[in-house]
């Protein structure tokens, strides 16, 4: 897969993920990875009753915005989480 498509792949869901992690090119598409690998692991608060229907609504808007910059080819940082650096 090149650079745009695992940056896509990425956001898609956990299994995507993955896909483009292992099979993917890593090295062209490492912000999106990074930037996905941050938003699923800050969309785990979203079970808790209340609050995380706010914050579960705030997560989505991060997701779409991240997968309308992959489309984009942009690396365009999510806001408040995605100054987050998990992939080296």
């Amino acid at each position: 897969m090149d650079a745009r498509t695992t940056g896509i792949v990425a956001y898609i869901t956990w299994i995507g993920f993955f896909v483009a992690l292992l099979g993917g090119d890593k090295e062209g598409a490492k912000f999106h990875l990074n930037q996905a690998l941050v938003i699923w692991l800050f969309s785990i608060p979203t079970f808790i009753p209340c609050i995380g229907q706010i914050w579960g609504v705030f997560i989505l808007v991060c997701w779409v915005l991240g997968l309308i910059a992959a489309i984009n080819q942009e690396e365009k940082e999510v806001p408040l989480i995605g100054r987050i650096r998990l992939l080296k």
